[in-house]
């Protein structure tokens, strides 16, 4: 935290600074409050000795009373004024350095880490703390430096101050009046320790509320469709519950420890007033000056030591949330070009895989020795039961993840020795749910090389087969885009996809099932835009239909992470095995009844 603090530095040094000049003006203004009455007390002959004044000052002997007196007053009238203006002084230079600095560029930070930190991060994050540590958690973290940093350096300074000017007055009242401190301090580490778990404990249940409010958004339409939004309320309201019967726990301690040290504070006031008043009857002791300058020093003091409540609890608070923002700044980022890492501007398109073998965790794996080599240009259809590993072996290919053995080869290069950014702009990627931004068309489709043209734009559309439907809309390229492009159609989101990909020219072109949940009519049209894009491209093409599988040059069969067959569309509806069932059943929902006669057609 103090690390992360360091470069603003400056920016808390002029706010301490200001804060020492308002504590001047503060303690100024009580001394001079004790020299008045110093000077009433003895110009009305009560006490029988002249008011000291600060600094070996002497007012003129030609003063009267009250032009000693009005002085005075005018000294403390203007010391409240330079207070005022150094009071808004200090809340724009706090302004500024915590919310315009701190907040701003913490969450730049985090932003930018995350978009460099591996899925394996984000496979272990739920969305809603994610978003937790972009907005709340940094607001922890500027809380710790407004709420933690600044305020304890104010509150030892002011603290030493005090200390020192009670001790100036008189040492045997000081030390009385501060005979409770250990016990004080006693009872803050107490509180420290039992408030952290519950603070800790909250940030979980927040998460808890933002993950359950983004999922009933998103899936909006299943809770409608099931008639579930009474459940959902209810779900949504225990949730709320959850976090606020966890701050009611919070809250009762808080509740005890404020209480508690106020207390001590107080009993120090009456020690005070009893060993105090004593010493002003013995004249030992100055009325003003003395007494009274010293019950203003210690209600200050009193002030900044309740203050160690909220420094405690801000402490705790924020540690807890800072943890979490830490835990994304200092994840290691597993995916990246190496020390002189290899240059390809643009790859042939040969790939190669060396008994790899992979596992998202240490339970089981989900590659197991896999082993194959394509040609630049062909095409590649990788079929298999669900949970077989197929978006596995394209997310390899795209260095998504790293083998836990074994290698993946690019044009003969490991693609850990690859330049990440040239491997990513080599490859074109259409998932089975595209993801579009709320966007113009024309800025989705040039996602990848925001510098393309118009004219290049739309010729990717083109081979996409979106061109058609996208000059039919009334904007045309120039249509924004809802939310995730909710206002297309799932094969106009599909051809604007392919488009996407198409558009960066790439030599490796990854299809994770882009057919898959789209009617009959659709899908052909899906087919035709792939059947464009594939061409002079080595392709990786995830797919369950023979309409898809019959055209590859190589099908892939994955059981259980393993290849199980190898071998062309003909070749292995005369083998037995998993692909000649799938044919089988597709064959009787076409009415064929063999394979021979599927592979007729």
């Amino acid at each position: 935290m103090l690390a992360l603090s360091w470069p603003y530095r400056w920016g808390c040094a002029r706010l301490l600074a200001l804060q020492g000049a308002l504590m001047a003006t503060t303690l100024g203004a009580l001394g001079l409050s004790g020299v008045g009455i110093d000077v009433v007390l003895f110009h009305a002959h009560v006490a029988n000795r002249p008011a000291a004044y600060p600094f070996g000052f002497r007012p003129p002997a030609s003063w009267s009373p009250l032009a000693e007196v009005a002085f005075i007053a005018g000294l403390i009238l203007l010391l409240a004024v330079v207070r005022g203006l150094l009071n808004y002084v200090y809340a724009v230079e706090s302004g500024k350095l915590i919310h315009e600095q701190i907040v701003v560029e913490l969450r730049a930070r985090v932003y930018d880490k995350l978009q460099r930190l591996s899925f394996r991060f984000f496979d272990a994050q739920t969305t809603g703390a994610i978003i937790n540590r972009v907005t709340s958690d940094v607001q922890s973290v500027r809380a710790f430096v407004d709420g933690v940093i600044i305020q304890l350096v104010i509150l030892v300074l002011s603290l030493v101050c005090y200390l020192v000017y009670m001790l100036r007055i008189d040492a045997g009242v000081t030390f009385a009046c501060l005979a409770t401190t250990p016990v004080l301090w006693i009872i803050t580490v107490v509180f420290s320790r039992l408030v952290r778990p519950a603070y800790d404990r909250t940030r979980e249940l927040v998460d808890r509320v933002v993950l359950t409010l983004a999922e009933n958004i998103q899936g909006v339409h299943v809770v409608k469709g099931f008639g579930r939004e009474d459940q959902e309320i209810a779900k949504f309201g225990s949730t709320l519950q959850a976090v606020e019967d966890q701050q009611q726990q919070i809250f009762w301690k808080v509740s005890l420890f404020t209480p508690a040290i106020g207390l001590l504070t107080q009993l120090n006031v009456v020690i005070l007033l009893a060993y105090g008043g004593w010493l002003v009857t013995e004249e030992r002791l100055a009325l003003g000056t003395g007494l009274v300058v010293f019950a203003g020093l210690l209600t200050q003091f009193a002030t900044q030591v309740a203050n160690l409540t909220n420094i405690t609890n801000s402490i705790q608070q924020s540690l807890s949330g800072a943890q979490r923002v830490f835990a994304v700044l200092d994840a290691p980022i597993e995916i990246q070009s190496p020390p002189g890492a290899v240059r390809m501007p643009k790859a042939e398109g040969m790939v190669r895989f060396e008994h790899v073998s992979f596992a998202y965790d240490s339970t089981a794996p989900v590659l197991r020795d896999v082993s194959f080599a394509v040609e630049p240009g062909r095409c590649v259809a990788i079929l298999g039961a669900t949970g077989a590993g197929k978006s596995t072996l394209l997310s390899l290919i795209a260095r998504f993840y790293d083998p836990t053995a074994g290698r993946v080869l690019l044009d003969g290069h490991d693609l850990r020795s690859l330049n990440v950014d040239d491997l990513r702009h080599n490859i074109g990627l259409v998932f089975q749910e595209s993801f579009l931004f709320s966007n113009s068309i024309a800025a989705n489709i040039a996602y990848g090389q925001p510098t393309a043209t118009r004219s290049q734009i739309e010729r990717a559309a083109q081979i996409a087969c979106a061109h058609e439907f996208v000059s039919g809309l009334s904007e045309g390229y120039d249509t924004v885009l809802g939310e995730w492009g909710m206002n297309l159609s799932g094969g106009q989101r599909q051809r604007l996809a392919i488009a996407r990909a198409i558009l960066l020219d790439p030599a490796l072109l990854l299809l994770d099932d882009p057919a898959a949940s789209i009617d009959p009519h659709t899908e052909q049209e899906i087919l035709e835009a792939m059947h464009r894009a594939m061409q002079g491209r080595t392709t990786f093409v995830v797919a369950h239909r023979l309409s898809t599988l019959r055209h590859a040059d190589l099908v892939i069969v994955l059981e259980q992470g393993r290849i199980v067959q190898v071998g062309t569309h003909e070749e292995l509806l005369e083998l037995p095995g998993h692909y000649r069932t799938a044919a089988t059943i597709q064959g009787i929902d076409l009415g064929l009844r063999t394979p021979s006669k599927l592979a007729l057609q």
